[in-house]
């Protein structure tokens, strides 16, 4: 169940040179405004240190991690839904979170497209191109809707009392995720994965030197949106980039060191998103591997199970459970079962991050 996020922004914010940083896959960086064709597909590896800990007793064939999936739409514009970065805004209708880059720095051989660097402004411009997107696809539903509620259905008719709630929000400017529905009334929008729905996370793209404290474009943007509860990461994507070229870690670390940093601005992003999603993970250990799995906050065992194979759901017996602690500290499987830290769970059992768990099933 990999994390599939969406990454939006101005054209010229630095959102595809973040996307290369992040991802297994290269994009080109268009110069120019509006030039990209398509939107960019990508997986990334989600460093967890907790793996090597693990191999370093396991010594297995390979270490796999969990991964990220991203999807980098082309630059949006202001009113601009004729332009290639809008019409590929349904890109990214199935993805869980969208990550928001914002320009955060000052580059005179690289014009803003509005004339001036000022995030709060990119930020309305981008959220009234999604809100518009969203209105869009909420209007036709009720066109369609309606006319089953006038022949008397009753569901119908909830229906478009619903739509018309979203409708009256989005022309106010306001997100479909703070519309003023119950949660249960959100079944009746579901199905058109609105955009302004989806939980953001803001990313200041900023300069080298604000890496660590920010500057004054990320400040200002901060205090704009600290009333919506979204965390905002400070990133230099230059830097980023530069860092992601280094192909030996010593040499990462060395840049990092230098920068004044102690990990790549990545890795927080993808903290972040994990805490946007309630997502934690376990890990399965054994000769041939050592895996990281994703799951929600909350997933019993089986659940967990299929995660890793519907198989497994569905003949789930039990779960053997080590917590990652007991098995850093004792240093083995059987340690942890001569020490009774080897918990035998049942299907009722609320996976915990960091568990390292066998499953037992039959089919």
């Amino acid at each position: 169940m990999p994390l599939r996020c969406g990454i939006i922004g101005l054209s010229g914010s630095g959102k595809t040179s973040l996307f290369n940083c992040i991802s297994t896959n290269r994009a080109e960086v268009h110069k120019a405004a509006f030039t990209a064709t398509k939107s960019n597909l990508g997986t990334m590896n989600v460093p967890d240190p907790r793996l090597q800990m693990i191999d370093k007793f396991i010594h297995s064939a390979k270490i796999v991690p969990t991964t990220i999936e991203m999807v980098d739409i082309p630059g949006l514009s202001k009113g601009g839904s004729h332009t290639e970065g809008n019409r590929f805004l349904s890109d990214i209708r199935g993805v869980d979170a969208l990550i928001h880059v914002l320009r955060c720095f000052d580059a005179p051989n690289l014009p803003h497209i509005e004339g001036s660097v000022d995030p709060v402004r990119d930020k309305e411009i981008v959220d009234l191109e999604l809100q518009i997107r969203d209105l869009e696809s909420v209007e036709k539903k009720m066109q369609r809707m309606d006319k089953v509620a006038r022949g008397g259905d009753k569901d119908a008719k909830k229906c478009v009392d619903i739509l018309q709630a979203y409708k009256n929000h989005l022309e106010s400017f306001q997100p479909a995720r703070t519309a003023p529905v119950y949660e249960e009334e959100k079944k009746f929008v579901s199905d058109l994965f609105l955009l302004s729905e989806k939980p953001v996370l803001y990313v200041c793209n900023v300069d080298d030197r604000s890496a660590i404290t920010g500057n004054a474009y990320s400040q200002r943007f901060t205090e704009a949106v600290k009333t919506e509860g979204a965390e905002v990461i400070m990133i230099a994507g230059k830097l980023e980039a530069e860092i992601a070229e280094l192909e030996q870690e010593e040499d990462r670390q060395v840049f990092l060191s230098d920068a004044g940093l102690t990990e790549p601005g990545i890795n927080r992003l993808v903290r972040a998103a994990y805490q946007l999603l309630d997502l934690q993970t376990f890990f399965t250990a054994g000769p041939k591997e050592v895996r990281a799995w994703t799951i929600r906050n909350g997933m019993n065992a089986p659940q967990a199970a299929g995660v890793i194979h519907s198989d497994l759901e569905r003949g789930f017996i039990r779960a053997e459970v080590m917590k990652f602690r007991d098995f850093i500290e004792l240093g083995s499987e059987h340690a942890c079962r001569e020490k009774g830290k080897l918990l035998i769970e049942g299907k009722n059992y609320t996976v915990e991050d960091g568990d390292i768990i066998h499953i037992r099933f039959n089919v």
